[in-house]
């Protein structure tokens, strides 16, 4: 009888070390938590201004899905080892492209589109393939195609215009279906919610699809942690790297395309800052800066932290200004939290 429950008790403890333990490894918990904690604290200050309302959850989640679309491509680099710090420059690029093709020189819409989406992955190529044919850190590389790439759409656009703004992009032919995939609203309630929403959802379930059920994702994984490693086991690291810097690219592309059709047109400066935006969001998120750990999801829970907090300091009538100092905050705490999670996760493994 003592025996049995012996055993039982060491069966409990060994279940609940378990549990402990595969929750502890999960990248996205900080975040998780962070989100939590921030959401009630605005429902409690803002909550009755509009915070808890649906059309107060409509403004938040639209921000947090514009910069989740970019999060979650840049986790996957990050988590590949690299970063990309063009993904801005190149949100500018291709909405700019787009609209100036279409307003300017009269293409079809839809033509102009997937003329911008062909220069947007080809300017991916070339940073992964700078990347790995200069080894150079990939911070150097897409830090100095960020500032060609918006010089370029500056100048390019002034010489072809005169100005660094355009629109009427919507009467360009093919608008009303391109407004109708990338700009419609759908209703909840009595509120409106942008179809961006649905983007970031699709984009996440995408993302973390690939990252846990494929074969690239351990690819991922691999290169991120050792790329010697990866190599002597056959990954091939060089189109890995390509084709993750391709992915971001092709995530600025999709929130150009958005913006662009959404706002019926388009400015050279669109995307600033949004390549740090991005990275913050996945750290938040449990991605680590050297590469080889991370989580989708995390990401997409910053980026929805992100949103929560900038949305939240309207809501609370707290002066816009302050939300940098409080984003950067949130990055040191994430990162600290980050780190003591991954030591108590390293602790139950012992």
């Amino acid at each position: 009888m003592t025996h049995t429950r012996t055993s039982s008790q060491q069966d409990e403890r060994l279940v609940e070390r378990s549990f402990l333990t595969r929750l502890l490894n999960r990248p996205e918990l900080g975040a998780v938590a962070g989100a939590v904690v921030v959401w009630v604290f605005f429902a409690a200050i803002a909550g009755n201004r509009g915070f808890l309302s649906l059309k107060g959850a409509a403004t938040y989640l639209e921000v947090a899905a514009e910069l989740g679309i970019l999060a979650v491509p840049v986790a996957l680099l990050m988590i590949g080892g690299e970063f990309d710090l063009s993904i801005g420059s190149i949100v500018g690029a291709a909405g700019m492209t787009t609209t100036v093709l279409a307003v300017h020189f009269g293409w079809p819409l839809w033509l102009a589109i997937f003329a911008s989406l062909v220069m947007s992955l080809s300017i991916g190529y070339f940073n992964g393939w700078m990347v790995m044919r200069t080894r150079l850190p990939s911070f150097i590389i897409t830090l100095g195609t960020l500032f060609i790439f918006r010089g370029a759409t500056i100048g390019i656009t002034r010489a072809l215009t005169g100005r660094t703004q355009l629109g009427h992009l919507n009467d360009a032919a093919g608008y009303d279906l391109a407004k109708a995939i990338f700009a419609h609203d759908f209703v909840i309630g009595n509120s409106r919610f942008a179809i961006s929403i649905l983007w970031w959802i699709l984009v996440v379930i995408l993302g973390a699809y690939i990252l846990r059920k494929t074969q690239f994702g351990n690819w991922i994984f691999g290169v991120g942690g050792s790329q010697v490693a990866a190599r002597q086991v056959g990954v091939p690291v060089r189109r890995v790297k390509i084709i993750l810097f391709m992915m971001t690219a092709g995530a600025a592309w999709l929130l150009s395309t958005i913006q662009a059709v959404n706002f019926t047109g388009s400015d050279t400066l669109r995307g600033t800052g949004a390549e740090f935006e991005a990275i913050i969001a996945a750290v938040i998120g449990g991605t680590l800066l050297t590469g080889g750990y991370g989580s989708v999801i995390g990401a997409a829970f910053g980026a929805l932290i992100f949103g929560i907090v900038k949305q939240g300091i309207v809501f609370a009538g707290v002066d816009a200004d302050w939300f940098q100092v409080f984003m950067g905050f949130m990055l040191l705490i994430a990162v600290l939290i980050n780190n003591y999670i991954r030591q108590k996760a390293a602790e139950t493994r012992r």
